[in-house]
Order: structure tokens, then sequence, then C-alpha cells
């Protein structure tokens, strides 16, 4: 199969010329044979929406939803949005179509709130990990923050996914200067393919974006008054640049095509089922997973927790 990643730099908030692009870029991907085509987190919308998030969003019945679906003919394609449900509730989704149809918007569960990452303040998390096929690969998505809780690819791999479609947004800086944005994705990227020996598809982005701070420097409320937002005045901005370096890992974790760092770019592969059997067969790391036993562990944990009146997680 033919995988081909856009490595995008996408205009905050500007829904329509990111999808202009998008569509443009699927189309130019299906001329060149591209059998799965895969974007960054929100390629739609830009990352720091903050608080404008929902001016952002899209329903899976809206019109440039289902445009991004008309463009999938004769292909399949993985794209970044804010998702807006029936109900009103929002997400950070991957949208996955196949040949013209919407199969589903995969909802990120592991949702950031620290630091510079609020999104766990604005958006819903998701409640499922789904898979599905396409050209005799199982495949599953994840969005960004879900490769830092090793149990959301476990439940990936449980449900026998032979590939990870992994889209995120990460800049440098946003988490310190003291740790390294790109040396952990290198490391998360080839550890999952190497251990569960699977195809990781990661597709990052690049471009400039700024985190709005509210400023510091505002005359303090008269004593006994209370604090009163004050939205005319213009917020701080601090630009965080977003480096790329979208890759495709085999199933033996060695990168096989890699993008440029800080530039918008395209990668493709052709990959195929017999480096999946390979690993397999020399490196048979999960062949006596037992996913019951885990099951089983786990209920064990929390009905342990549950006596002692400590629910995990909030000790």
């Amino acid at each position: 199969m033919n995988v081909t990643v856009y490595q995008t730099s996408p205009v905050l908030f500007d829904v329509k010329a990111n999808l202009e692009d998008v569509i443009s870029k699927i189309h130019k991907g299906k001329e060149n044979g591209a059998e799965l085509i895969v974007f960054p987190e929100l390629a739609l919308t830009g990352y720091f929406v903050g608080q404008r998030y929902h001016e952002a969003s899209l329903r899976l019945d809206s019109k440039e939803i289902r445009a991004l679906a008309q463009a999938s003919k004769g292909t399949a394609a993985v794209v970044g949005f804010i998702e807006e449900s029936k109900s009103m509730n929002f997400y950070n989704s991957a949208l996955v179509v196949v040949d013209g149809e919407i199969l589903f918007a995969y909802r990120k569960l592991n949702l950031p709130n620290y630091g510079v990452f609020e999104e766990r303040k604005y958006f819903a998390s998701g409640k499922q990990v789904p898979v599905f096929r396409l050209h005799d690969f199982c495949v599953a998505v994840f969005i960004c923050n879900d490769l830092w809780h090793p149990s959301l690819p476990y439940l990936g791999v449980v449900q026998k996914a032979d590939m990870f479609v992994t889209v995120f947004n990460s800049s440098q800086g946003s988490m310190g200067d003291e740790f390294s944005n790109i040396e952990s994705w290198q490391i998360i990227n080839v550890f999952y393919s190497r251990i569960f020996g699977i195809y990781n598809i990661c597709a990052n982005r690049v471009g400039e974006e700024s985190y709005p701070e509210r400023r510091e420097d505002s005359p303090p409320e008269p004593s006994g008054t209370p604090p009163v937002e004050d939205f005319s005045s213009p917020p701080q901005e601090r630009p965080y640049r977003f480096w790329g370096g979208s890759e495709i890992v085999n199933p033996f974790g060695q990168p096989i095509a890699k993008a440029e760092l800080y530039e918008p770019d395209e990668i493709s592969a052709k990959i195929s089922k017999d480096p999946l059997r390979r690993k397999k067969i020399l490196l048979p790391y999960l062949r006596n997973d037992d996913p019951y036993f885990t099951y089983r562990e786990l209920r064990r944990i929390l009905a342990e927790k549950d006596q002692t009146g400590i629910h995990v997680g909030r000790e």
C-alpha cells in the first residue's frame, strides 16, 4: 500500500483556506498513487484556538466534511479537525474517510491540561479506540498525547492493529527549555513500532503560532472590588515553532521516510505485510500476550482501591 504524509502549516482559524489546501493535496496524492493520505492534528484549524475553539468547529454532516469525503474517492485520508457533535460537545478529532465515505471521527482521549496546553478546558474526551481495515491492514488512529499514555496504543494492538496513524502538533519550547519534544517524539515513534511490531505513520505540522497570555502589568483592582476580565486589552503573545519531522516507521523501528524540520514537506513510502510477518517471526514480543490477564488485574486493582476508599488516579 502506498502511504503519503503531508506536513502542512495550517493558518490559525482559517478553516476555508486550510480545507482547500488539504483537498488539493488529497487530489495530488491520489494522482501520485497514494492509497492512504495523512495530515497532522488540527490540520483544518491550527492549534492555539483558545476560547474561540467553537468558531472553527465542523459537524460530520457539514458541507466541509462532505467535501473532504468526496475528495477521498479512490483513496483514503486521515485529517485532524475540531468536531462538534450533535449534542454540541466539541472534540479534537481525526476524520477517517475512505473512498468517498466517512468511516468515523477518532476523538482524542488523553487531553492535556498543563503549561500552554488547555485542551481539557475546551474539548470533551473520546470514549473508544476504534480500528478499521484498509487494503488488508488493520489501522488504529491516535492523536498526539494519546501516545504518552501507553494503555491506549495497547488497546489498538489488542484489536490486531498492524499500523498506527499518529497525528500530532508538537512545537519547540512548549514543554519548557529542559525538555526536547523532537527527541521525545523520535523515541516514542520508534518505540511503539519496535515493541508492537507495527508500522507507525507519523504526521506533525510546521509553522509558527502564538499562545496568548493575559497581561501581568495591568493595574490592580481597588480593594474590595471583584476582579473583572478586560478582554479589550491586547494579550501578550509568545510564539511557538512547530518542528515537523514527520516520518514513516517500519515494524522494526526503522524510519523509512523522514520529512524536513520546520518546512512544509511531503513524504511517501510503499508498505507491505512482509515486514510485519518477519517481525512476528524474529521477535514475537506479543505472541504470549494475554489481554484477559490485563483485564483481570485491572479489575483486581480497581476493586482493592475501592475497598480502601482510594480511587486510582486521585491519590
